[in-house]
């Protein structure tokens, strides 16, 4: 890899990665770096080399895949964005899940011992 431009990824993995949102580095060790672009059920849809681009090409491809950018780290990511860069949750039309702890917590929570209990995750 070019030296100049293996400084130019590693300023975009020190300084923008955590600006974005849905963005995660995994570190391989003797890997090239690349961009895995997975959909909500962490399939892989997509593999790019980043080896051969700038940090400001990084961040336009990400600004062209629809990853959602934060000023700064610690800045809220607004609601419409919270699935980027996917355009909506896949879960839309589905009921929200409950985690199996709070629905134990719930039903362990009631005054009555022979309370029912409905199992809809079933």
């Amino acid at each position: 890899m070019n030296p100049h431009l293996c400084l130019q990824v590693k300023a975009f993995v020190v300084q923008d990665i955590p600006l974005y949102h849905n963005l995660v580095m995994k570190h391989i060790p003797g890997a090239d770096p690349e961009l895995v672009l997975l959909n909500h059920y962490y399939e892989e849809l997509d593999r790019i080399a980043l080896s051969h681009m700038t940090r400001s090409e990084i961040n336009e491809l990400l600004g062209e895949l629809g990853f959602y950018k934060k000023a700064k780290p610690e800045d809220e990511v607004p609601e419409e964005f919270q699935f980027s860069p996917a355009k909506d949750s896949p879960f839309k039309d589905e009921p929200a899940y409950k985690p199996a702890t709070s629905q134990l917590a719930t039903e362990n929570a009631s005054s009555e011992p022979n309370a029912q209990t409905k199992h809809t995750d079933l």
